[in-house]
């Protein structure tokens, strides 16, 4: 089954949400406890900070021994293990003012989307800075069809009427003007910061601290136990633990890297059943996987991504959507926790907030769903039919209800 591009967009629109949502801080693993220190101490600026992989970024260089400040709009306080300045202005309205002035050795912009973030920044930045790491998205890309495309690929195109009068209101809005945004800001960022620049491209962004439960739906729902619903397990997948993508974030500031990568992993091939069985393996209750092919996800409508996380079909329009190469990243030394490590972690964490949280996830199936498609899966597989051995069934008992 390949997506609609409205499904196409609305997973640049989570891509979007995940790398600048609010995360409660996460209890579980992080090298940051037993980082080494940098050969040099850098000043590091970090726009944003406090989302998702921003303090992940915080506590990494602070364990590194690196002087942090923040610029953000001070709405979502955190605790730092150690001291970090904090200043506050307003992107929206241009306010940089407690920028101006100030010099540091590298800048790390997390939450831009439109170009004129950039353009403003580089207003009180340039020339105050030594190197400028934009993080954009693989959202940039202007398809998903060749299999192990780099970052070479063609990105897509902006076709509005001024990309630099562009809102984050007017963007949310629309959300299929993601992407080429994404890719114009890339293009101010190197305009601006000319020879310092290093875009990363993260892809779906996981672990400890996802508010949006997309992956956290796989170790939550297969420590639950019983029989689970799964999509076509041969399909690959690519994802990246936050804490992976901001540790390495903060070792291409100290190396002063520049140009552009593609940020995923993890550093092998890897399929859904391979995810899913190495989730499984990290838990208790011995949940038994119920594959689905995608013609019957088709049928029942169940869609790739939203009801079942992670999950793009690996054929057609989206056959190189998992499979991006990330030989550039991994040759500038990105690295990558194991899987079991981050299913782990992201099972600490999500056990760790209120039952209310805990209660309704923000992605996947709903109980009662999956339970209901896992009938119609069951009698279909039973009746051998010609649509595959998955049709919808007339015949008598729980065939009917399908």
């Amino acid at each position: 089954m390949s997506p609609t591009r409205r499904e196409i967009l609305g997973v640049s629109a989570a891509l979007a949400a995940s790398a600048v949502v609010p995360s409660s801080r996460a209890a579980a693993t992080d090298a940051s406890a037993t980082a080494a220190q940098a050969g040099k101490p850098l000043s590091i600026l970090i726009l944003g900070g406090t989302g998702f992989t921003g303090p992940h970024q915080v506590r990494y260089a602070l364990s590194r021994g690196h002087k942090i400040t923040l610029f953000n709009r001070g709405r979502r306080p955190k605790e730092w293990p150690a001291a970090v300045e904090e200043l506050t202005g307003d992107r929206d309205t241009g306010d940089y003012s407690a920028l101006k002035g100030r010099k540091f050795d590298v800048c790390i912009d997390n939450p831009t989307s439109v170009p004129h973030w950039v353009r403003d920044a580089a207003g009180v930045l340039k020339g105050n800075v030594g190197h400028y790491i934009f993080i954009s998205t693989i959202s940039v890309y202007a398809g998903s069809g060749q299999v192990g495309s780099d970052e070479s690929a063609p990105r897509g195109k902006y076709t509005g009427k001024d990309a630099m009068a562009e809102t984050n209101a007017e963007l949310r809005k629309n959300m299929a003007l993601y992407g080429p945004l994404k890719a114009l800001s890339e293009d101010e960022a190197h305009k601006q910061f000319p020879g310092i620049t290093a875009v990363i491209r993260p892809g779906l962004i996981v672990g400890s601290g996802d508010e949006t439960d997309r992956f956290s739906y796989w170790p939550v729902r297969l420590a639950r136990g019983g029989k689970v619903l799964v999509p076509p397990l041969a399909d690959p997948v690519q994802f990246i633990d936050a804490r992976d993508l901001a540790e390495w974030t903060i070792r291409m500031a100290e190396a002063r890297t520049t140009g552009d990568f593609n940020g995923h992993g993890p550093g092998y091939e890897l399929t859904m059943g391979a995810m899913l069985y190495g989730i499984r393996a990290v838990t208790t209750k011995g949940a038994v996987l119920r594959e689905a092919s995608a013609e019957f996800l088709r049928t029942y409508k169940v869609n790739a991504w939203s009801d079942l996380p992670v999950w793009i079909p690996g054929q057609g329009d989206t056959a190189g959507f998992h499979r991006r190469s990330n030989a550039r990243a991994i040759a500038a030394g990105l690295t990558f926790r194991s899987l079991a490590t981050t299913a782990a972690d992201t099972l600490t964490w999500f056990g760790q907030q209120p039952a209310a949280r805990q209660a309704t996830l923000r992605a996947g199936l709903k109980p009662e769903r999956e339970a209901a498609l896992l009938n119609c899966l069951g009698c279909n597989k039973n009746q051998r039919t010609p649509f595959g051995g998955l049709s919808r069934g007339k015949t008598s008992g729980n065939a009917r209800q399908c």
